[in-house]
């Protein structure tokens, strides 16, 4: 393989993209633990500055969880159109230099850079002169990991935050990874860090020294994942039309609800919500997905696949009313939700996700 079928890949991350946002339009907020959420009675944090970070506060974290660990925490009212607002700001900086731009969320995307609008060879000089932009022309700042693929340069972003970048180039990969903590291997989460762990798995290093049959045996379809990654073998291509895997709409409730009744009145709106969604991606789904948060945060889904595709609200509600009575209630309620997935496709824009090798021992210019 020769270098010019190695590609050039930059995954740009925000900074605390919410709470940086609040602290750039209220200045009394900047330098000042900020979570964005519900508040502490009854909210979950969204985001968390990094004045907050520092006390252990998180996102997904309870707002009651997050008092307790940070005293003079201020929590804000989160402001979606806002941060649509800034990012497509960010967004329309990056289609100066690609059109290969890859939208993870509101607040961070891959760009493919092999070929660029500038015509710039090295892809570090761009994430550089795109931070630069973004600070420039939205105040905020952001971090960018760079590197010949979606998974290291998703890794590579989260070395050197906030307001940083590392270029991990073709033929420092391998050593890159071996040396990497295995709990920093995107897509490994505490459950199979834990595992990982017990099996003597630390480092990329230890993940490498088992076979590909070790794995499979231990984690399944991820198992061959796991063995092509740490190998640097992950050639999914960055999709600017990413198709949705499912569509939800969700609430959580100001009083944890313990009458059904009450619920079937909040799925009535969550159903309206969701019929709405689906319409403006003009798609439909044969699985429906109804989620119970209960008022100690334990969650529960409960599943039903169709013959036919439902997008109609009368027709969502009807199967997330049998997914309700399907089983007695756990406790009172704090939040439900209703997803649809098993899309119809042939609506949405898709690229396929091929797999390959990428050969990382060769010297590229980056």
């Amino acid at each position: 393989m020769t270098t010019s079928d190695l590609k050039k890949i930059i995954h740009v991350d925000m900074d605390a993209f919410f709470a940086s946002v609040e602290q750039l339009d209220h200045p009394e907020l900047k330098g000042k633990p900020v979570a964005v959420g519900g508040g502490e009675k009854r909210g979950v944090v969204a985001a968390a500055s990094y004045e907050a970070r520092r006390y252990g506060v998180r996102s997904a974290m309870s707002g009651a969880q997050a008092k307790r660990l940070c005293g003079d925490l201020i929590f804000v009212k989160p402001r979606f159109e806002r941060y649509r607002e800034v990012s497509m700001v960010i967004r329309n900086i990056f289609f100066e230099y690609t059109d290969l731009v890859e939208p993870l969320s509101l607040d961070e995307a891959y760009l493919d850079v092999t070929e660029n609008k500038m015509g710039n060879p090295s892809a570090t000089k761009i994430a550089t002169e795109i931070r630069e932009r973004i600070l420039q022309e939205t105040g905020l700042t952001a971090s960018a990991g760079i590197s010949v693929n979606k998974f290291v340069a998703k890794i590579a972003s989260d070395i050197n935050k906030p307001n940083g970048q590392k270029t991990v180039a073709p033929e420092e990969v391998i050593q890159f990874l071996e040396v990497l903590e295995i709990r920093k291997f995107y897509g490994v989460g505490k459950v199979t860090a834990k595992k990982m762990y017990d099996l003597g798995i630390f480092t990329g290093k230890d993940l490498k020294g088992k076979s590909l049959d070790f794995l499979q045996k231990e984690f399944g379809k991820a198992g061959e994942h796991y063995f092509k990654v740490v190998r640097g073998i992950y050639d999914s291509p960055v999709r600017p039309h990413r198709t949705p895997k499912s569509i939800g709409a969700e609430r959580t409730f100001s009083e944890n609800l313990s009458s059904e009744i009450f619920m079937l009145e909040k799925l009535k709106k969550i159903a309206g919500e969701l019929q709405r969604r689906l319409q403006k991606k003009k798609t439909a789904g044969k699985t429906l997905t109804l989620k119970i948060k209960y008022s100690d945060f334990k969650t529960q889904t409960r599943s039903k696949t169709l013959d036919y595709f439902i997008s109609d609200e009368s027709l969502i509600l009807e199967v997330a009313k049998e997914l309700l009575y399907q089983e007695r209630l756990e406790n009172s309620v704090r939040l439900l939700g209703i997803s649809v997935s098993n899309l119809n496709i042939s609506h949405l824009d898709e690229e396929a996700d091929e797999e390959g090798a990428v050969a990382v021992q060769l010297r590229f210019d980056f």
